[in-house]
């Protein structure tokens, strides 16, 4: 598990954020180390106990994977604890599978208690944008605050997307 940490003292106050994401690829993992170098934020990644392939060359037998599960509404199990306590503002990443944030981004939401917290989303995608991701997670946590998020096109996020991302960030006042 990657996890980079920053605290951020302001006021003799220690304030945090995370960057919580999910990657296989490596695509929404890049957008995620640039959120996190841009805000100072801690970089967490969302791990599965039974890890996806990463192999581009196997992508159909991932794809038909993920729709197995999202047929069956499993929850994948998240093999790292995420504490979000102390944390006010989570930003949150995923890909877009099958027209919605991948099952093992249920669990978390499941799994933790994100009331009373501002949730960021981002997104990386292949041409879907979010898909209506950022109004599941409204649905899914009506006690949280959640902005408007961040969709960025795979190639885009791949090959640097600084520009889009400080933008984005900025109109959130960061």
């Amino acid at each position: 598990m990657e996890t980079i940490i920053y605290n951020i003292k302001s006021e003799g106050i220690v304030r945090r954020k995370p960057v919580l994401y999910f990657s296989v690829y490596g695509t929404t993992k890049s957008v995620a180390r640039e959120i996190a170098g841009l805000t100072k934020a801690d970089l967490v990644e969302i791990k599965p106990v039974v890890p996806y392939d990463s192999d581009r060359d196997h992508y159909n037998a991932l794809a038909r994977s993920v729709k197995n599960e999202h047929d069956k509404d499993m929850r994948p199990k998240i093999k790292n604890e995420i504490d979000i306590t102390d944390y006010a503002d989570i930003f949150i990443g995923y890909p877009i599978w099958w027209y919605t944030f991948p099952i093992i981004v249920y669990t978390m939401f499941d799994k933790y208690n994100f009331s009373g917290k501002t949730i960021i989303p981002f997104n990386t995608h292949l041409g879907s944008r979010d898909r209506g991701t950022y109004e599941v997670i409204r649905q899914l946590e009506p006690m949280a605050k959640v902005l408007d998020g961040l969709s960025v096109e795979m190639r885009e996020a791949e090959h640097g997307a600084e520009s889009v991302v400080n933008e984005w960030l900025k109109s959130h006042g960061y």
